[in-house]
C-alpha cells in the first residue's frame, strides 16, 4: 500500500465509508458513494469514487480467494491517497439478536464543526470512546452535545418509540447522517428533534444503526431499561427484506 503525506495522513483531512458485504455484494454501494463523494467536495479535496472502480476492486480482491459472506468493505480518500481493504464483519444475527447496552460518554459533540457532520478520518474520539466500552461493560457509548443534546452513538445513529411515534436526534444536533439511518427514515415517518436524556425516561423502544450492523435492539442506557422492540423488529424485518438497495 503506498501512502502519500497529505492533509489526511497528517491532519485527518479525509473521509472514509464503511459498507458492509454480503456474498460479496455491497449494501446501499450508491447511498455510501453519495455521502463520501459529497463529503470530498465539501471539503475540497479533488477525488471522487465511482461504482466501477469499486466493483473491479472487489472482482479483483475475490479473485484470489473469495471474500467471506458476511464482510466490511472500508473505502479512505483524501487529497492524495485512495485506498481500499476489506475486514470482518462482527454483527452476526446472534450478536444482533442480544442487542446493545448503552450508557453516555463524558466527550461532548461540537454540533458547530463541520467535522461531526462527515465521516472524517479525524474520528479520535469515536476510537477512543469505542474502546473504553469494554473496561465500562457496555457495548456502545452516546453524546450529547454541547447544550446537552443526544446526539449519536460512537458509531450508531439512535431512534427511539414514544407512543408508537419514532423519533431521532435532530441533524442540527451535531451528527453523522447514517447510511441505515436514511434507510429507516425513508422507510418510515421518523421526527427529528431535540431529545435530552430526561427525555429517554417517557421512551417504550430504542434502538441503534449502521451501515455494519444493521438495526439494533437497545435493552438499556444507563439506569433506564426499555421493556418493548416490537417496532424495532418490524423495522428490522423490513431491512432484511430490502437489502441490497
Amino acid at each position: 500500500m503506498n501512502i502519500q503525506l497529505d492533509d489526511g495522513v497528517q491532519f485527518g483531512l479525509g473521509v472514509f465509508e464503511t459498507i458492509c458485504l454480503r456474498k460479496g455484494r455491497p449494501e446501499f454501494l450508491e447511498w455510501h458513494l453519495e455521502r463520501i463523494n459529497g463529503s470530498l467536495t465539501s471539503f475540497g479535496i479533488p477525488q471522487q469514487v465511482t461504482i466501477e472502480e469499486v466493483q473491479e476492486w472487489l472482482s479483483e480482491e475475490s479473485k484470489d480467494e473469495p471474500i467471506e459472506d458476511l464482510a466490511a468493505l472500508k473505502i479512505m480518500v483524501s487529497d492524495k491517497n485512495k485506498h481500499f481493504l476489506i475486514r470482518h464483519n462482527p454483527y452476526t444475527e446472534e450478536v444482533i439478536e442480544k442487542g446493545f447496552i448503552l450508557d453516555y460518554s463524558s466527550v461532548l459533540r461540537n454540533e458547530t464543526s463541520p467535522l461531526v457532520y462527515h465521516k472524517t478520518m479525524n474520528y479520535g474520539d469515536n476510537i477512543l470512546e469505542k474502546r473504553a466500552t469494554k473496561q465500562r461493560g457496555i457495548d456502545e457509548v452516546i453524546f450529547l452535545n454541547s447544550k446537552g443534546a443526544v446526539t449519536e452513538g460512537s458509531t450508531t445513529n439512535i431512534f427511539f418509540v414514544k407512543e408508537g411515534h419514532i423519533l431521532t436526534p435532530h441533524h442540527s444536533c451535531g451528527l453523522l447522517p447514517g447510511v441505515m439511518r436514511r434507510f429507516v427514515m425513508e422507510q418510515v415517518q421518523v421526527e427529528e428533534k431535540v431529545i435530552e436524556p430526561d427525555d429517554i425516561a417517557h421512551m417504550e423502544e430504542c434502538f441503534v444503526t449502521n451501515s455494519l450492523m444493521g438495526i439494533m435492539t437497545v435493552n438499556t442506557i444507563g439506569n433506564h431499561s426499555f421493556k418493548n422492540d416490537a417496532i424495532t423488529r418490524q423495522l428490522q424485518e423490513l431491512y432484511r427484506s430490502r437489502r441490497n438497495i
